[in-house]
């Protein structure tokens, strides 16, 4: 027993370093760029969405990550938003 305990693999720190990374990234583009990058991410999910009821999708990690993607950039729209009213 005392190897299946050391076998365990450690848990992965870096996906919330990453997400952090990124969210950094998209908070670093005006509103129009992280716009034009949201129009081109859903028009990416609806390919996606289409090959996976054809049973077509390669990677199915993508539509994940992309539905993440998309939440990110539409919070990080709002934020900004939010603090434009704040100031006017």
């Amino acid at each position: 027993m005392a190897k299946k305990a050391a076998a365990k693999k450690p848990a992965k720190k870096t996906t919330a370093a990453k997400a952090a990374s990124k969210a950094d990234d998209f908070r670093a583009k005006s509103a129009d760029e992280l716009n034009t990058q949201l129009s081109g991410l859903k028009k990416e999910q609806f390919n996606l969405r289409f090959q996976r009821a054809n049973g077509q999708v390669e990677n199915t990690g993508r539509i994940r990550n992309l539905r993440r993607d998309i939440a990110r950039i539409q919070t990080i729209l709002t934020e900004q938003r939010r603090a434009a009213q704040a100031k006017g």
